[in-house]
């Protein structure tokens, strides 16, 4: 660190965070303070952001002490306006230097592509940084998107948890600063238990260190995320088995403790006998514990839960975790067998009192509707339509149990179990809880035809009935998560290589509904939200903006085709025919544009052909139809567009030799309808003239 640069600390004391968003509000904490270093015109090194439940903090290396200086340009009249024709000053000049208290001489000229200027060019001398760090404080909270601040006493604003204290130390020096009625200083606070005193932080370098050494924090959220991980491992590994570590519970309570304990407790192995997802999800969403298995995969009668404290008596501490275990679990164990006393198909009648949306009926109506859609997707991707039909009667059966009431997370996965238990098909089975998937982007997909046939039904039966009672996602609420449907029903078809029309499940769909969702066009308005979504997929695959929007002109319904058409057309611009392509489907579109009241579906009279380049086309349009019409039915698409490249010459023989616009309306029309039907079958894989070559 030179002498022309100090370290930067800033830390916000609070009440405890809420720690689902705790990683987050720590990683916009930390890019609001360097986007606005910046901005301000601030230099600096390295930005480190801590975060623990009672505290934000940024740690900012090699901050320069003084905002670089500035050229600050005032723009005046044009060239023209300053001076008249004899070269004299105007009154605009004059008027303008005055404005600027400076002598016409002190002005200078630029001159760029738009035009030439006067100007005032002036240097600012840059601000001292401890000055700008209040302002770049407060804006940075102001921008922080916390779904909702809380407010105390009578301060205008407010934060996601009321403010306790806070640091501000530039080099050794403490920033005054007043935030939402807090005022700066140098003392932090350590652990509720270990440290309540105040520490007092001597520099931003000895900031993470202090807290841990003297206060019984370890700041830094990562190596606290690492340290839980660590210790579990080591636990479950004296345990004889290995933990099971659920990644969102482990980032939750990373944000909830800030002196990670790990303890070890156990419970009755009755309990075994229960599902291992109601074990797990009972740990997991009650207790904030991880489960143990052994190496083979069953569950063993342990637990591992983390303290925030070293307690002295870790005795005491893991009896009363076993003690709420084993009141959690003997709840779990009663519904479970409840639920038990009455088969799945017993349940349908229950979804009659679970209603789905107002205007779109009960789940037991939905259920209905998928059941028929899902016979339809069976038959055309294969699978066995009486599984099918089944499996989507059963699907919402288990919403009614006592465990998902409980447990929400274990729908489809109890109702597998159930299945299981009650004599169904080992299809049927596993298509409950494949119906649901996938979850998440990158999640796993149905594999059995059952669970593809229904998982699809459901989500196309969601996003019509949605879309035909006029409530599509915006772009801040999808309460019935759309987007997700939408991007799943894609993944499904294109990763499993299924030959589904989007179109026509979708028309499908909006019969299920009879009369409820009216007589307009509800397919084109999802099939359009489908294209969206599928722009947003193939970008990830790598797909060029060109190449899709090249694709989307010619609306494939089927997602599979889509998929090899783009294929086909990427692989095709690297060939050395494509560049005669798009010339040529560029010349043709251009002159159709420009004449677009000319009839595209007449037949063309080969009699009304007077010039030899127009008999050529004519002739070269059956040829090139007849070779690829066969391959574009066998999806050889590549093959096509190569076979429509040796069109080139002719259609530029054609519109070099021919005059289209000619007087006689006859053979006018004639030569349209022939560009028409040769722009057709340049249209047959897709627009090649929306490439870029």
């Amino acid at each position: 660190m030179s002498s022309n640069t100090k370290d930067l600390l800033i830390e916000l004391g609070t009440e405890e965070l809420p720690p689902k968003i705790l990683n987050k509000l720590m990683i916009d904490f930390k890019l609001g303070i360097s986007q606005n270093l910046t901005e301000a015109k601030i230099n600096f090194d390295t930005i480190k952001a801590y975060a623990t439940p009672r505290r934000l903090a940024v740690v900012v290396q090699d901050v320069d002490i003084n905002q670089k200086d500035q050229i600050i340009q005032r723009r005046g009249p044009a060239i023209q306006a300053a001076f008249d024709k004899n070269g004299n000053t105007t009154k605009a000049l004059r008027s303008f230097a005055k404005s600027c208290h400076i002598t016409i001489n002190s002005l200078e000229e630029v001159r760029t592509k738009k035009g030439a200027w006067i100007v005032f060019s002036q240097k600012k001398r840059g601000a001292c940084t401890i000055n700008l760090i209040s302002g770049i404080l407060h804006q940075t909270l102001r921008d922080l998107p916390i779904p909702r601040n809380m407010r105390w006493g009578n301060i205008i604003g407010g934060f996601a948890r009321p403010i306790h204290w806070i640091i501000s130390l530039f080099g050794d020096e403490v920033i005054p600063i007043k935030l939402l009625g807090v005022k700066s200083g140098r003392k932090s606070y350590g652990h509720r238990s270990h440290h309540p005193k105040s520490i007092y932080i001597q520099s931003a370098k000895t900031y993470a260190q202090q807290l841990e050494v003297e206060g019984y924090v370890v700041a830094d959220m990562e190596a606290r995320r690492h340290l839980i991980r660590k210790q579990i491992l080591k636990l479950a590994t004296n345990l004889g088995g290995e933990a099971i570590i659920n990644e969102d519970l482990l980032d939750e309570i990373t944000g909830m403790v800030e002196w990670p304990i790990a303890l070890s407790g156990s419970y009755d192995e009755r309990f075994l006998k229960l599902p291992d997802a109601v074990l797990i999800s009972s740990k997991e969403r009650h207790q904030k514990c991880f489960a143990v298995r052994d190496k083979l995969g069953n569950l063993l009668p342990h637990f591992i839960t983390i303290c925030n404290l070293e307690s002295r008596d870790p005795a005491q501490v893991i009896e009363g975790n076993e003690r709420v275990m084993l009141a959690r679990l003997s709840d779990a164990s009663f519904f479970w067998h409840a639920d038990r006393e009455k088969p799945l198909a017993d349940r349908q009648e229950q979804l009659k009192t679970i209603v789905f949306q107002n205007r779109l009926g009960t789940l037991h109506d939905k259920s209905a509707r998928v059941a028929k859609l899902s016979v339809e997707i069976a038959r055309k991707i294969g699978g066995n339509t009486a599984l099918a039909e089944r499996t989507a009667l059963l699907a919402k059966c288990d919403l009614v149990t006592d465990i998902v009431g409980e447990f929400p997370n274990l729908q489809g996965i109890m109702g597998k179990y159930h299945a299981h238990l009650d004599g169904e098909h080992d299809e049927i089975a596993e298509a409950l809880h494949e119906q649901y998937l996938p979850l998440f982007a990158g999640d796993k997909l149905p594999q059995t035809k059952s669970g593809q046939a229904v998982s699809l039904a459901e989500k196309f039966d969601t996003l019509v009935g949605l879309f035909g009672i006029g409530q599509p996602p915006t772009g801040v609420k999808d309460p019935f998560a759309l987007r997700r449907a939408s991007l799943g029903i894609l993944r499904i078809i294109i990763e499993n290589g299924l030959n589904v029309d989007l179109a026509n499940m979708l028309e499908q769909a909006h019969q299920g509904f009879n009369n409820i969702l009216g007589k307009f066009d509800v397919t084109s308005q999802v099939m359009c939200y489908f294209y969206e979504r599928l722009r947003i997929y193939s970008t990830n695959q790598g797909v060029t903006a060109d190449i899709f929007e090249a694709v989307l002109a010619v609306k494939p319904t089927k997602p599979i085709d889509f998929m090899k058409r783009l294929e086909a057309v990427h692989a095709f611009l690297k060939l050395s025919q494509a560049k005669d392509l798009v010339v040529s489907n560029k010349r043709i579109n251009n002159i159709l544009h420009r004449n677009n009241n000319a009839r595209e579906k007449m037949a063309i009279n080969d009699s009304l052909l007077k010039e030899k380049a127009e008999k050529d086309l004519a002739n070269k349009l059956d040829d090139i139809s007849f070779i690829v019409q066969p391959l574009i039915a066998n999806s050889n698409y590549k093959g096509a567009l190569i076979v429509l490249s040796d069109m080139h010459e002719t259609v530029d023989n054609f519109f070099n030799k021919v005059m289209i616009m000619v007087d006689d309306e006859a053979i006018r029309t004639n030569r349209f309808t022939l560009l028409h039907q040769t722009r057709n079958l340049l249209l047959s894989v897709a627009d090649i003239s929306y490439l870029q070559k």
